[in-house]
């Protein structure tokens, strides 16, 4: 280990981009730790404790939304408009091609999710206000309904996600790995201590919370090595390409790897922001003046909870949905196929072009139900723990949500294997 980090430190390069993005990442926890001014700090932390789904949204925003800080929604809104943008281009051919235009189209895409983010972000700040407003018997902002106070707020908490939004994609320029992972991954990793702690404190007053506390952090260690080998696991397809090099036999074996989990966190962060949504809608219609609304307002509060089986019921499915989703959007076997054929590739046994594509769609769906599955099952796991074991484990569910346990593992991957491609590009500009 000692040898690794002092091949990192005499790295200039990496060591420049690891120094700003740590920089980068305290930047994020100073700004979670600056409040709106005149908010009631007591009266959200009690909204937070209660609220499971509030709760789970103030892990993955690292504690700004409990500090009501002015990057309260995180990168929520720019995640909604990266998956309105990729929903559209789906339906927009000529959105569609622009996938296929290279770096030069991956700008105009994420032009459009930028000015996207802006509107969603500004909506957003209204109805997370009025929400939690609503939710707490003591205003957390006085004359809310006042345009002249609610305003100001409002812009002070768009501004603070495109803070966000430009710190993230700086990070990705010039720091190591994606931002906008990295700054949810902190956010995570930064409420850990704390939860321990408080976690602790409650088990050792209780021998039965102690025990559900050791059989968390046991369930813990074997779903981290689980998302580990399932992350990491992969399937190598067998390519021939005819008549390259200089070997005898006249053709050279290489191999085209497909993961298992090719969607990684995307899946879960997309079914949670599915069902919160209408959740947070009928927190608003609680108060309507007619009784259907209310009603229904009700019944979706009352089921859409981690402890209700209609939540966990929706939320595996929907994470087996969005899986097939994400891939069919950033795999495409047929153009996959193409770019083996014209290489003058093929898999043994299978005929190039149509029957190849073929092929690689079999295998991508066959594996995308195994990752889906996966994915929908770390997600559920920590909830049916919960709703099996009540009362045992203390506030501990939020840590170790799904979305968490994929996120953290899938940003330490990504972040080992770009550091050992620097290192390895260092050492080769040894002999230069």
């Amino acid at each position: 280990m000692t040898k690794y980090l002092t091949q990192i430190w005499n790295s200039p390069d990496l060591r420049k981009k690891i120094l700003f993005t740590v920089f980068a990442v305290v930047i994020f926890r100073l700004l979670s730790q600056v409040s709106i001014p005149g908010a009631n700090l007591e009266a959200i932390r009690a909204i937070f404790n209660k609220n499971q789904l509030l709760g789970a949204f103030n892990v993955l925003t690292g504690g700004s939304a409990e500090n009501f800080s002015i990057i309260l929604m995180g990168l929520s809104p720019y995640i909604n408009a990266s998956i309105i943008i990729q929903l559209l281009t789906v339906i927009i051919p000529s959105w569609e091609n622009l996938k296929h235009e290279g770096e030069m189209g991956q700008r105009k895409l994420n032009k459009w999710t930028r000015w996207i983010t802006f509107p969603l972000a500004l909506l957003q700040s209204y109805g997370t206000i009025v929400l939690l407003n609503s939710q707490s018997q003591i205003a957390i902002i006085a004359d809310v309904k006042n345009p002249m106070v609610i305003l100001p707020i409002m812009i002070t908490l768009t501004a603070g996600t495109i803070l966000l939004m430009w710190l993230g994609e700086l990070m990705s320029e010039k720091g190591i790995g994606n931002g906008i992972s990295i700054l949810i991954f902190a956010g995570i990793i930064t409420q850990l201590p704390q939860s321990i702690a408080q976690n602790l404190f409650i088990a050792g007053a209780d021998s039965e919370k102690l025990t559900g506390f050791i059989l968390m952090l046991i369930m813990t260690i074997v779903l981290a090595i689980i998302v580990i080998l399932v992350t990491e696991g992969q399937r190598q397809l067998p390519i021939t390409y005819a008549g390259r090099g200089i070997k005898t036999s006249g053709a050279e074996d290489a191999s085209l790897p497909i993961r298992i989990n090719q969607a990684g966190m995307i899946p879960i962060i997309f079914a949670f922001a599915i069902l919160s949504f209408p959740v947070i809608v009928s927190q608003l219609l609680q108060g309507a003046k007619t009784d259907w609304l209310r009603e229904a307002a009700k019944w979706i509060i009352t089921n859409f909870t981690t402890q209700s089986w209609i939540y966990i019921i929706l939320y595996f499915l929907l994470n087996i949905v969005f899986t097939f989703f994400y891939v069919s959007i950033t795999f495409n076997p047929q153009e996959v196929a193409e770019n083996i054929q014209k290489r003058g590739g093929y898999i043994p046994g299978i005929r190039p072009g149509t029957q190849t594509a073929e092929y690689l769609s079999k295998v991508s769906n066959h594996l995308n139900l195994f990752g889906g599955l996966f994915i929908g099952l770390i997600a559920v796991v920590p909830m049916l723990y919960q709703k099996f074991f009540p009362g045992s484990i203390g506030s501990l569910q939020t840590l170790l949500s799904g979305a968490g346990m994929i996120i953290v593992v899938g940003v330490v991957l990504d972040l080992i294997r770009q550091i050992n491609a620097q290192l390895i590009m260092h050492d080769y500009k040894k002999f230069y």
